[in-house]
């Protein structure tokens, strides 16, 4: 006879938190790659600057407590929420603006609340969330997708433009910012829809065409499909629970895809939302974070429809872009919640 087991925490496999955080960035690279195809040097610039100032402030801050610190450096966490909020930054985006976003990442959101295990909220969406908030119009600053021609670029700007413009803040007299950053389809569609002009309006106009493919943004559904491989490998793997990511998928496809239904000349289709912006990202390799996502098998279907809700409510009706930032932190500050009422029943005891 077959017993099904939920309650225990029973081991299947040993696994350092070492190798579970270097297989997710394993994970992270193929759609890493495609992240700098379509957006360019400014990409490898986020990563360097993300990575340099999370490496150097976690060591520091390990320093001051009298912690090991080559010994928690190779743990890999640090490393990991650079590359996650370098991901997540837009690609033209300034080195104080991707400095600060680390150093309130490291420092404030997991070592002042005791480092890895002991943090409420996932480091890189308080990072994230700090500079969307403090700076509106630094966070808009995407270049053009490649094969999307915008000024005298056909597609991203060269190292030298891209260069000058985050370390330096300067352009040549024939350039401004504007003349090499465009808005993200997601941003555009909602920036049209609010000057009344319809979905089919935005996709058909000849100045925004080429911004957008079949399915959702150029070089964004590429993008979100390699993240979507990677996270799959993740489940494989048996680093990330498969629940999370699919309540996630399923409460913003059904929701968006209402909504569509509805209306289909105000609200985007649901393969639109899937594989735009930030979204398998999140669905893989944020909302999945074990420290601050639900750990409970029904507690983490609630956790996942919930992200996945609030990200097309803030899509849709807030005054941010993307929301899955804020999304994922107001989950976060849920997840105890949920984990309370959702503890699994133990056998043999009577109350539970």
């Amino acid at each position: 006879m077959l017993f099904k087991h939920t309650p225990s925490p029973h081991i299947k496999e040993n696994i350092s938190v070492a190798t579970m955080m270097f297989k997710v960035i394993y994970a992270l690279v193929p759609g890493t790659l495609a992240a700098i195809y379509f957006f360019g040097w400014g990409v490898l610039f986020n990563l360097g600057i993300a990575i340099s100032v999370c490496l150097l402030s976690e060591a520091a801050i390990l320093k001051l407590r009298q912690r090991d610190v080559l010994h928690s450096l190779q743990d890999g966490s640090a490393l990991l929420t650079a590359c996650l909020l370098a991901l997540a930054l837009p690609s033209l985006a300034p080195w104080w603006l991707t400095t600060i976003a680390s150093l309130f990442a490291i420092v404030i959101a997991k070592q002042l609340y005791g480092g890895l295990g002991f943090n409420p909220f996932n480091p890189a969406m308080v990072g994230y969330i700090v500079v969307m908030i403090s700076f509106p119009l630094e966070m808009t600053l995407w270049t053009a997708p490649m094969g999307v021609s915008i000024g005298e670029f056909n597609g991203w700007p060269d190292f030298i433009t891209t260069f000058n413009w985050v370390f330096l803040g300067k352009l040549s007299y024939s350039e401004t910012i504007d003349s090499i950053s465009m808005a993200t389809p997601i941003d555009l569609v909602k920036t049209q829809l609010n000057q009344m002009h319809s979905v089919i309006e935005t996709r058909n106009n000849i100045e925004y065409r080429s911004l957008f493919s079949a399915i959702s943004g150029t070089g964004w559904q590429w993008i979100n499909l390699l993240f979507l491989i990677g996270g799959i490998w993740l489940i494989k793997q048996k680093v990330i629970d498969w629940r999370i990511p699919a309540a996630f998928l399923i409460s913003l496809v059904l929701i968006s895809n209402l909504f569509a239904v509805m209306d289909y000349s105000s609200n985007s289709s649901a393969l639109f939302h899937a594989f735009s912006g930030g979204t398998m990202l999140c669905a893989f390799f944020i909302a999945t974070d074990p420290v601050t996502a639900s750990t409970t098998p029904r507690g983490r279907w609630i956790y996942g429809a919930g992200i996945g809700t609030l990200v097309y409510i803030i899509r849709s009706w807030g005054g941010y872009p993307d929301g899955i930032a804020f999304a994922v932190i107001l989950m976060n500050i849920c997840a105890p919640l949920i984990d309370y009422y959702t503890q699994p029943k133990i056998y043999g005891d009577p109350d539970r």
